[in-house]
């Protein structure tokens, strides 16, 4: 680069990937300096929106607490080394170890970024292969496995999951979901603000149901509590109601879903009458609820995280789609619809295997190749043959995301060899024997290979890296195809096929499924030359209608799934009905999110985890004012909080907003362990709330970590 092209101010159009919602950037530039990030006004898809969090692509970037080169933990401390010394180590420790203890000795856990990051789509999965280790984890089971398992198991694929057409919509009912602070998550929805008020302006309704008054249910239409982890008792009153009232009207979708309506049967015990104390709602706000939803001309009911991570998260969201569908909402424009993304990669990609192997110790059911991430430090830590001696981490930070970190934790410290691909040494990769950083996301080619499959809006947008690459820097396909490569190198195997895909890049990859999408641009296939031309992007239309196509079952037939899911309801008979709970004043434990600090990564912007809460932190406990007298608490007063498998301690915020009887604590916090090496984190260092959550209790149907609903008991701190 010449001093004068040093000089010279430039501006790049990009997308942001801190979040699900897509939005278009434009990023001003000297060189090397990032001026400004402020949102794109010609994106079609965001039309100039952006969130606070954009900025944060900067402090990224600028970090000096970023790490930039190989990391090796020496005797005398952390050392750089040269990248080709790195992956050759880390390929030897890895095969050495497999040597002597077998394949399954190796594990490998992704976290939530991955998603984000194009490269690693593609190209990851030649290195999980190399490995050919059957342990693989990911946030995938924290998360949003119950999306994943209704999709596979009624339309045949776990990606194939309908969005909500909130743009077309009359009456958006939203369970357990805060898309204001989330940005949407599994609905990618810039300007959901702009979004939902838009429904209320042509008359329509935003509905939340939520065991606290989140900033979505602060601008709903109605909020209603629920008890935490009892939605699919509501649900199931619903779809009670909806049979009740003779307002079940699936119209054509009887074509594709002939069983439909044959599930009249097995709702039938569950009217609002009897689950209604058990929620903590009326039976006469149920009937309602029923009869404004299917009033309206056309709406959608969306479940997301809280409805997901309970103890019977995948019959909820089940139920949520058998809603839809029973109302004729289901690929109905201002519904729930498929998506048509330009670069469609379900065809190319698995539908979802279901208990094709278990784990070792607590025999749980695999999916899509990986297994609950709640079983993770079982696996480490219970001697015999299969025993986790070695892990893989790309973008994880597992000791404060999953269940019992404390015990995940000390499981880390006890492994032979750890391999982090991450540029920030955290709570879970200060264990790592070799710490492989990968570039930051403007400085690598970016094509939205998951989210604008949950778009709600079709559109297509490239963002070519923002920088050219540093000398001595390495994306993540790079480093993961460069340990591919050499592990088959070292097993034997041929590695003819890996100059083809140096050569390829995933940008072609990408190239290549545009070509054969489904759209053109100017009487000629999309593809990546086109959108380098249009670099805004380009709006490819609403949702748009397409059943039978949509269905990736061979006989294109919706598969009700009833033997699989329906059996579950004897786990909710007994837990609601048969069981008669003891009054041993426990709160029960949900999540939180804040538009800011969603993502661990970002606790190290000085300008995300800025400013107070009325005097307090973001990492508070959230308790009813009748708790707090109940337990003789001050507001701002220290509390401790205990579970079954540990203990923390942080500030009450006594609140109206929150259910009384539930404790709400936000998730991602807890940078207080030594060996660290990000100190905006450190100096905001907050608890984690997952040294409360428990590994042993799961959504027995799929092996999701129940995260909300945990029992706790809490006290005044001495």
């Amino acid at each position: 680069m010449t001093s004068a092209a040093v000089s010279i101010e430039q501006k790049h159009y990009s997308t942001c990937t801190l979040c699900e919602a897509m939005c278009g950037i434009e990023v001003t530039t000297i060189g090397r300096e990032i001026l400004s990030i402020v949102g794109d006004k010609k994106n079609p898809f965001s039309e100039g929106h952006v969130c606070p969090k954009a900025m944060a692509l900067k402090d990224l970037y600028d970090d000096p607490d970023r790490i930039k080169m190989p990391l090796e933990k020496t005797a005398s401390g952390w050392q750089e080394i040269p990248w080709d010394e790195a992956l050759d180590k880390v390929a030897n420790g890895l095969f050495e170890i497999q040597q002597q203890y077998g394949v399954e000795s190796v594990a490998t856990y992704l976290g939530n970024p991955n998603a984000h990051n194009m490269g690693s789509i593609l190209y990851g999965p030649y290195f999980y292969r190399s490995l050919q280790s059957h342990n693989r984890f990911s946030a995938t089971s924290v998360d949003q496995l119950p999306h994943h398992i209704v999709s596979r198991k009624l339309f045949g694929h776990q990606s194939q999951i309908p969005i909500p057409d909130i743009d077309r919509t009359q009456y958006f009912m939203i369970i357990g979901g805060n898309p204001l602070a989330s940005n949407g998550s599994i609905m990618t929805v810039p300007h959901i603000k702009r979004r939902l008020k838009a429904i209320q302006s042509r008359q329509g309704k935003v509905v939340v149901i939520d065991p606290k008054q989140s900033e979505t249910a602060d601008m709903s239409s109605e909020h209603h509590f629920i008890k935490p982890g009892t939605d699919a008792l509501l649900l199931l009153a619903m779809i009670n109601t909806v049979f009740a009232t003779n307002k079940e009207a699936p119209a054509r979708l009887l074509e594709f879903a002939p069983q439909l309506l044959d599930v009249k049967d097995y709702i039938l015990p569950y009217t609002p009458h009897k689950v209604a104390t058990k929620i903590g709602m009326t039976a006469a706000q149920i009937e309602q609820l029923v009869s404004d939803f299917c009033a309206a001309e056309s709406a959608v009911c969306y479940g997301r995280m809280g409805a997901s991570v309970q103890a019977f998260g995948t019959l909820t969201q089940y139920l949520i789609m058998l809603f839809n569908m029973l109302t004729g909402n289901l690929d109905k424009p201002g519904g729930m619809m498929f998506t048509q993304p330009a670069a469609d990669f379900l065809p190319h990609s698995g539908r979802g295997s279901i208990g094709n192997f278990h784990t070792r110790v607590r025999k749980l059911p695999a999916f899509a190749g990986e297994f609950p991430v709640s079983a993770l430090a079982e696996e480490m830590t219970t001697p015999g043959e299969g025993q986790i001696k070695a892990m893989v981490i790309g973008a994880g930070n597992p000791v404060l995301t999953t269940p019992n970190g404390q015990q995940l934790d000390a499981a880390f410290e006890n492994l032979d060899f750890v391999v982090a691909v991450d540029f920030y040494m955290t709570e879970t990769t200060r264990h790592a024997n070799i710490i492989l950083p990968p570039v930051t996301a403007l400085e690598r080619d970016h094509y939205d290979i998951v989210f604008h499959n949950f778009a709600v809006r079709n559109s297509s947008k490239y963002s070519p890296a923002i920088f050219p690459p540093e000398a001595n820097s390495k994306t993540d396909w790079q480093i993961y195809l460069g340990l591919a490569e050499r592990l088959d190198k070292l097993n034997g195997l041929p590695t003819d096929k890996y100059q083809l895909l140096w050569d390829k890049k995933p940008t072609g990859v990408v190239d290549d499924m545009l070509q054969m999408g489904r759209y053109q641009h100017a009487g000629k296939p999309i593809s990546i030359k086109t959108l380098l031309d249009l670099p805004h992007g380009i709006d490819l239309g609403p949702l748009q209608a397409d059943l039978p196509g949509a269905i990736f079952h061979n006989d294109k037939k919706i598969d009700m799934s009833f033997d699989y899911f329906m059996p579950d309801l004897t786990r909710v008979d007994k837990h609601f009905f048969e069981i008669d709970l003891p009054d041993d004043n426990s709160l029960q434990l949900i999540g939180r999110r804040h538009l800011k600090t969603n993502n661990s990564w970002l606790h190290n912007s000085k300008r995300m985890v800025k400013g107070t809460n009325n005097g307090l932190s973001r990492c508070t406990a959230q308790i009813h004012p009748d708790d707090a007298t109940k337990f003789a608490i001050q507001d701002k007063q220290m509390i401790n909080v205990k579970s079954r498998v540990g203990e923390i301690s942080l500030p009450a915020e006594i609140t109206h907003k929150i259910m009384p009887g539930v404790i709400s604590i936000p998730h991602g916090w807890g940078h207080n362990k030594k060996g660290m090496r990000w100190k905006t984190a450190e100096q905001h260092a907050g608890v984690s709330v997952n040294d409360l959550t428990d590994e042993m209790v799961i959504d027995e149907l799929s092996g999701n970590a129940v995260l909300n609903g945990v029992p706790v008991w809490i006290e005044a701190s001495v």
